[in-house]
């Protein structure tokens, strides 16, 4: 990519290069028992050639498994499995993982989204699941049960994507240093004072680092959101928050994105510790229900 002037602002131009071998590399992976169809360049893919309802084979499991870590999310369509069957799906992946802010279904590990006209829909900031956690969320499977006729995408960034565009000198600036995430300034908002310093007291901020490295590919990501990091400790509130903005940034590119179109049964499964999201809130007032499914991961190094 190149630096371009705009109206007294620098811009960057161009293809992002350094994404080439990633992409040629994903589209080399050979598969037996699934069929994988690229949305975009290094992330996002749908999976074709799987009933969801059945029981999965190992060997099934394994290809499903590698093209989740290989694509950061992958998409199912036309699958009208149960309430058992996705959580059954999500336990060949880890324990399941309850919300203590989030609606349920009635079953506390099944988060329900019902979004309408008396309940729009707030989750259009791009972030990363529950990183105000000590072990933030491995992954969550969202499935689709009533959508609307038009809106309601679902964007995701790809932040291994987000680091490695990074210029050489901030990647330097940020080489070890941690970040605090902390639920205060987004669940918090609707607390009243009594409540928000009891689940503080459950669930105090949290310092992870800035650029993780992930447990199962070993690759290194930028590991910060809008949403629930709050500042860079050992700066300044200014320099703190100029830093952010600079590294939060970087998911708005939409050369590290993919974005999905739902329909009803259709199925989104994210590595949430290698990829954020975004829920396009352009749907209002249509109705939009959906239903996800937590997976508990580790701690951020």
């Amino acid at each position: 990519m190149e630096m371009m002037q705009a109206g007294g602002l620098e811009i960057d131009v161009g293809p992002r290069r350094f994404l080439r071998a990633e992409a040629v590399r994903l589209r080399v992976v050979r598969n037996e028992r699934i069929e994988v169809r690229p949305l975009g360049p290094t992330v996002g893919a749908e999976i074709h050639g799987v009933d969801l309802s059945r029981p999965i084979d190992d060997a099934t499991f394994k290809e499903i498994h590698r093209a989740h870590l290989d694509w950061k999310v992958i998409f199912f369509r036309d699958q009208a499995i149960s309430a058992e069957q996705h959580k059954q799906l999500a336990r060949r992946f880890g324990e399941l993982e309850e919300h203590p802010f989030l609606p349920s279904t009635g079953d506390a590990e099944i988060i329900s989204f019902a979004k309408d006209e008396q309940t729009p829909g707030f989750e259009n900031g791009w972030h990363s699941d529950v990183s105000w956690r000590v072990e933030p969320a491995l992954g969550a499977i969202l499935r689709a049960r009533r959508v609307p006729a038009y809106g309601g995408d679902t964007l995701f960034a790809d932040m291994y994507a987000a680091y490695e565009g990074l210029p050489d000198e901030v990647r330097e600036r940020i080489d070890g240093r941690t970040a605090v995430h902390d639920f205060t300034h987004s669940f918090g908002r609707a607390m009243s004072p009594e409540q928000l310093a009891e689940q503080q007291e459950r669930f105090p901020a949290v310092e992870h680092p800035i650029v993780r490295t992930h447990p199962e590919t070993g690759r290194q990501l930028l590991y910060v959101n809008g949403l629930f990091t709050s500042h860079v400790p050992g700066m300044e509130p200014d320099e703190s928050r100029q830093l952010l903005d600079r590294l939060c940034r970087q998911a708005n590119v939409p050369e590290y994105q993919c974005r999905f179109r739902w329909q009803d049964d259709s199925i989104a499964f994210w590595d949430n510790r290698a990829v954020q999201h975004y829920a396009a809130s352009d749907y209002w007032p249509q109705r939009r229900e959906m239903e996800r499914v937590t997976i508990v991961g580790d701690r951020p190094r």
